[in-house]
């Protein structure tokens, strides 16, 4: 028996590719969270200012700097659970999208790679490229899965090709015979 690294894995199956995507898709999160830490700050700043008779105490400071951070905790972790959780796996038999949204929903598609016609890349735009993510596009039978801002869209697309080759699977459609 092959060594199972994901809960609904077959006992016949092999990883073969695990990716996510880039860490930028949690850019508004690090956003909000840097506005918590830098709001008591603030606030403790603008106190002092204002009241210059009647200054925050050293504890007040460190206190409203102590809920920043965990406000700023909260949010990252939140964001991180979904980025994190978020997995796309490739095996010898099928290709698995597992969505996590939050502590409580996950969604998870499956697509067996017999049913995967062809699989492309793009990336477009300044921070894309410098950032190395893009989007990756697998057309299937019943119509396409589109993934954005993968980490490495070009390398993920060409290995996942790669494995296609390996097992036979042509990503080109059947041909239609003339009887049909």
């Amino acid at each position: 028996m092959a060594t199972k690294y994901f809960s609904d894995q077959f006992d016949d199956e092999e990883m073969l590719l695990l990716f996510r995507k880039h860490p930028i898709v949690m850019r508004r999160s690090i956003i909000v969270a840097s506005i918590l830490l830098l709001l008591p700050v603030m606030y403790t700043g603008g106190l002092t200012y204002f009241r210059p008779d009647n200054p925050p105490t050293i504890p007040f400071f460190f206190g409203s700097l102590i809920l920043g951070l965990f406000l700023a905790f909260i949010v990252m972790f939140y964001a991180w659970i979904g980025w994190n959780f978020s997995v796309y796996i490739v095996t010898n038999q099928r290709f698995i999208q597992i969505a996590q949204k939050g502590l409580w929903k996950r969604s998870v598609i499956d697509i067996g790679l017999d049913k995967i016609q062809t699989i492309s890349y793009e990336v477009s735009g300044f921070q894309e490229t410098l950032l190395g993510f893009g989007t990756i596009v697998i057309q299937t039978y019943v119509g396409e899965l589109v993934i954005h801002d993968v980490h490495h869209p070009k390398h993920i697309q060409k290995r996942m090709s790669h494995i296609l080759r390996e097992l036979g699977i042509s990503s080109a459609p059947p041909m239609m015979s003339d009887n049909q």
